[in-house]
């Protein structure tokens, strides 16, 4: 049978198929691109959204460097394989919730930057990354929370 979309010719075994279905799928499948053109197209696609991640993390890795450098961030300690999963994660929220604080709400200066100080706090990685999905209004109540092991041990910007 002859694919159409990508004109290979494949033998197919219909065998298996009910007498009265086989002209049914028959069409379909001629209406398909051959096994090895769909695995080639779907390895490629995969190539594609993995480089398009990995561009996509490296931008959002450098904006959360710049932004704990800015903003006299601590380090955070963790397994290696976690340190800027949390740093991305610690962004994200810390400005999901000024946004929702500070820009939207009514927060005064003084008061993120209360917050800003007990965010330096939080230096282990897991805690961020654990807290990826809440809602940046919810971290005050998050910071509260967090127990000594998330703290820092030595903490200069306390």
């Amino acid at each position: 049978m002859e694919h159409a979309p990508c004109g290979h010719e494949v033998v197919h075994d219909l065998s298996d198929r009910p007498a009265d279905r086989r002209a049914g799928f028959a069409r379909w499948l001629a209406g398909r691109e051959c096994s090895d053109c769909w695995k080639a197209a779907r390895d490629a696609d995969t190539e594609s959204k993995e480089q398009w991640l990995a561009a996509k993390r490296a931008e959002e890795q450098q904006a959360a460097a710049e932004w704990a450098e800015k903003f006299d961030m601590p380090p955070l300690e963790g397994p290696e394989r976690a340190l800027e999963w949390g740093e991305r994660s610690r962004h994200q929220l810390m400005t999901a919730a000024h946004t929702a604080l500070a820009i939207e709400g009514t927060w005064s200066e003084a008061d993120w930057a209360e917050l800003e100080e007990k965010a330096r706090t939080i230096t282990r990685a897991g805690w961020w990354i654990d807290q990826r999905d809440a809602e940046g209004s919810d971290l005050v109540e998050l910071l509260d929370a967090a127990s000594e092991s998330d703290r820092a041990t030595e903490n200069p910007y306390r």
